[in-house]
């Protein structure tokens, strides 16, 4: 069965590390164009609608910034 999520990053606790743009199988995250109030590049949902919800960013985040949610779960 094939799961829809959803992910929230918070822009000013992401420190950038990009640990988990290198974490999501389906490459849902990637770097933001736009810095935030500390100057980082933080993570963004670049393709938001490909996310499965495997939690794997949430896992690796050093500064828990990431917040994963399941939408659907599809048959």
């Amino acid at each position: 069965m094939a799961r829809k999520g959803k992910i929230i990053i918070d822009r000013e606790l992401c420190k950038g590390c990009l640990l988990c743009v290198r974490a999501c199988p389906v490459k849902v995250l990637g770097p933001s164009q736009t810095p935030n109030a500390s100057g980082s590049y933080p993570s963004e949902a670049l393709n938001p609608e490909k996310c499965i919800a495997c939690g794997n960013c949430y896992e690796v985040c050093p500064d828990v910034c990431i917040e994963v949610y399941e939408t659907e779960a599809l048959v």
